[in-house]
């Protein structure tokens, strides 16, 4: 019977039956694959027949159950397919178990806690952060936030693989700025009159009586010692001008003296005149040029900390018809209320309406009226401006501007926005209701952002205005407390006088972005010592790849210790992925990136120990992940394919490929004179025309001047460094001959006198090779060619 037959048998003990007699005529072991009918007949027996004359059918379930992986399971086909005879089927296949992938989790204040990042749309991350208020040189708390920011989003952006959309503002509307632009306007004009000593003495002693009531007033102990520290100041700069009046000096020596008094003294007079004569500064225009001139600074200090521009940047004068319409919506939406010319936000009401909650970030400080006030501004702060609020936790919207402040036409009469509305107006125009990052200082979160958080809630009828909130530790300075106020701050610009950006960076990558970070020696130390760490190991490795070697010679076996370091960098490389899944952990990473570095260099040392040549494509591999990383935390500026790029950040010259074709003949030569020292036991003797060429060279007399030949003698190696030297015959030397030095490029790296340069003079980089005279041509290149040339010339000599 065939198999249609058999399988049309109701009763299943015949059909065991005819099925046996079926196979006793056909093969089912060697060479037998599945037919459909075979599943179709397999799939209707409900395990091996007991019966022992049955054989046939019996090992034929065992051969077609062990295809298939199991015995017969009920429901429809396995999915096999008929195959012709002869030809066997493939085995199932299952897929590994595998394990969970990691979650990136990131600290949220709304939360106090890491929470899984899911944006709210697909891969698109939209960020809101928040942008100096520009009225003086922007100082290292302001690199702190913005250099952590900047590194964030490119974990985001290039590690992580999301579509950041990425805006900040800046604060051109404000009553520092206000203050400060007045302050300024009214001392040039003060300082325009050239005080005669006298009147300048009568008018410091005049200005320094409010300023010792305001110093009698001052609590914050912190405040009150830079308000002492000032007034010494002024006084000790008045003493010499008071002596020189009494000796009746004239002249100069007095110019030089009302000049340091009025340097000294600038920031008492700047107050007791905006006392005396602020209200009458009407022009707006005095009120522009101050925040346009330190915008433009602190986006020069951004460039040269590294920092990524956002896509899109907001300025609240440009914003105002947008700031006006918000708040109109608050007051329509019942959360807002005008009050003599300003409005102000109801806080008691939104608290109490439901879906709403005030104070998200920090519950405990609802209530902080220092705070508050600090938030509202020092000229929106007098008892008239307190008597119009509802609640003293209310905050303005909208202020009716005073005498000496500008001022924008609206609905309520001539006034200008409130600090807090500035940011809800112009991130709620780009962003909409819903964002899903919000960025800045730790200082901001209350009461700005809480208030940020009410108005923008207020205003969509939302509680989700921001899904996720992140906030920069505090900076401080040696341990002290950093303050622009308190005037004990660090510009960026001085920072940069000392350390580089990179430097900077690395030390902000070795703290958490999210906990408070010390700027001292010795953090700046850590991150020169990491910096040099990294740098060696790069140069040792170009180093290693700049050898020539034939293309399949790159190719070799790997032996234990390859193996062992490969699995180790795959090891550190999931627990870097893991430290960065972890609240963007760059602290760790970059521990496990050294702990990295000392292995390939143990692994370095060990191959060299035993005279043969580390593996240089698994070398190659490390140092490019290695540079991967620090690109994505801009770290590495410029285009560089493996380490830091050598000629300095922001300057158009790459100096390694101008210098490469250079080292790479002065490589060969190396290379070339060592083989042939070898060969001759150490000595190798140079013939009279090249000792003429170096003599003349090094200053000696006459190049055709009699001398004999010249030895070169191959010392002892020490930790890799072979060092040699040009001796005449008689053993004086003459000058040194740069063939041998730690990795060529290390010359172009570290700051060394010309003298300790060798083969490099002090020049724009300006190769010498003193053995070639050719090569060296005052003040510019020979072309690598010639230079290459004269080499190979020299070395076949």
């Amino acid at each position: 019977p065939d198999y249609r037959a058999i399988l049309g048998i109701s009763d299943e003990a015949a059909r065991v039956r005819a099925l046996d007699a079926h196979l006793s005529t056909r093969s089912y072991v060697r060479g037998f694959a599945l037919s459909q009918a075979d599943v179709d007949a397999f799939r209707q027996l409900s395990g091996p027949p007991a019966d022992p004359q049955l054989f046939h059918v019996a090992r034929w379930f065992r051969h077609v159950a062990a295809i298939l992986g199991g015995p017969p399971a009920t429901g429809p086909p396995c999915g096999l397919q008929a195959t012709g005879r002869g030809r066997r089927a493939q085995p199932a296949w299952s897929p590994p178990a595998g394990s969970e992938p990691c979650q990136l989790r990131l600290y949220n204040s709304l939360t106090r806690r890491k929470d899984v990042f899911v944006p709210q749309d697909g891969r698109r991350v939209t960020w809101y952060c928040c942008g100096p208020t520009v009225y003086d040189a922007s100082h290292m708390g302001h690199a702190r936030s913005y250099i952590s920011f900047d590194i964030l989003r490119r974990v985001l952006r290039d590690y992580f693989k999301f579509d950041v959309f990425y805006c900040m503002n800046i604060t051109d509307i404000d009553d520092k700025i206000i203050k400060r632009a007045r302050q300024n306007y009214l001392f040039e004009r003060y300082q325009g009159t050239q005080p005669q000593a006298a009147q300048l003495l009568e008018d410091v002693q005049a200005a320094l009586q409010p300023f010792s009531a305001k110093l009698q007033e001052t609590a914050d102990p912190d405040k009150r010692q830079m308000l002492e520290r000032l007034q010494r100041a002024v006084a000790q700069a008045a003493e010499p001008l008071e002596g020189a009046l009494r000796a009746g000096l004239a002249g100069q020596e007095l110019a030089g003296r009302v000049q340091v008094l009025l340097e000294e003294a600038k920031d008492v007079l700047s107050d007791w005149l905006d006392s005396l004569h602020g209200s009458e500064v009407t022009d707006n225009s005095i009120f522009s040029e101050l925040p346009k001139f330190w915008e433009a600074e602190f986006h020069k200090d951004m460039e040269a900390l590294n920092v990524l521009p956002p896509d899109v940047l907001t300025r609240v004068s440009e914003y105002v018809p947008e700031i006006v319409d918000f708040v109109q919506k608050i007051v329509d939406n019942g959360y807002g209320y005008a009050s003599n010319g300003s409005v102000y936000f109801d806080t008691v009401k939104f608290a109490n309406s439901e879906g709403h909650s005030y104070g998200k970030l920090v519950p405990e400080a609802v209530g902080d009226q220092k705070a508050l006030h600090e938030g509202e501004g020092d000229l929106s702060v007098s008892a008239e401006r307190l008597s119009e609020k509802r609640s003293p936790s209310d905050f303005a919207l909208w202020k009716a501007s005073k005498p000496g402040e500008p001022s924008w036409p609206c609905r309520w009469g001539k006034g200008r926005p409130g600090w807090h509305i500035e940011c809800s107006a112009m991130a709620g125009t780009l962003l909409g209701a819903s964002m899903d990052i919000h960025g800045g200082g730790f200082d901001l979160r209350f009461p700005h952002h809480d208030n940020e958080l009410a108005q923008s809630e207020a205003y969509f009828e939302n509680d989700c205005w921001v899904r996720y909130f992140l906030h920069t530790g505090h900076l401080t300075i040696a341990g002290c407390k950093m303050s622009k106020s308190l005037k004990n701050f660090i510009t960026i610009k001085d920072a940069l006088k000392k350390h580089s950006a990179r430097q900077l960076r690395l030390a902000f990558l070795m703290h958490s972005w999210k906990d408070t970070l010390d700027y001292s020696a010795n953090t700046m130390e850590s991150a020169l010592q990491y910096e040099r760490l990294l740098n060696e190991f790069f140069l040792n490795v170009k180093d290693l790849l700049r050898a020539p070697v034939e293309m399949a010679a790159q190719f070799e076996k790997w032996e234990d210790e390859e193996m062992e370091l490969n699995k180790s960098f795959y090891k550190r490389k999931a627990a870097v992925h893991q430290a960065l899944c972890d609240n963007i952990d760059t602290r760790t990473v970059l521990e496990e990136m050294r702990a990295l570095v000392g292995q390939c260099n143990l692994y370095m040392a060990a191959r060299k120990a035993a005279r043969r040549r580390p593996h240089r494509v698994l070398l190659e591999s490390i140092a490019h992940y290695l540079t991967h990383m620090l690109k994505i935390f801009g770290a590495i500026e410029e285009e560089s394919s493996l380490g830091f790029p050598i000629g300095g950040a922001g300057t158009n010259l790459n100096l390694e490929s101008t210098v490469m074709p250079y080292l790479q003949a002065l490589s060969e030569f190396r290379e070339g004179v060592r083989r042939i020292a070898r060969e001759h036991g150490g000595v190798l003797s140079l013939p009279t025309e090249a000792c003429g060429d170096c003599t003349a060279s090094a200053g000696a007399a006459s190049p055709s001047a009699p001398c004999r030949p010249l030895v070169l003698a191959r010392e002892p190696e020490d930790e890799g460094i072979t060092q040699q030297r040009t001796r005449r015959s008689d053993g004086t030397l003459t000058h040194g001959l740069a063939v041998s030095s730690p990795p060529l490029e290390m010359c172009l790296s570290r700051p060394l006198a010309p003298q300790a340069l060798g083969s490099f003079s002090a020049g724009p980089f300006v190769l010498l090779l003193n053995c070639l005279p050719a090569a060296r041509v005052a003040g510019a290149w020979t072309s690598p060619g010639t230079c290459k040339s004269r080499i190979h010339s020299f070395t076949r000599e």
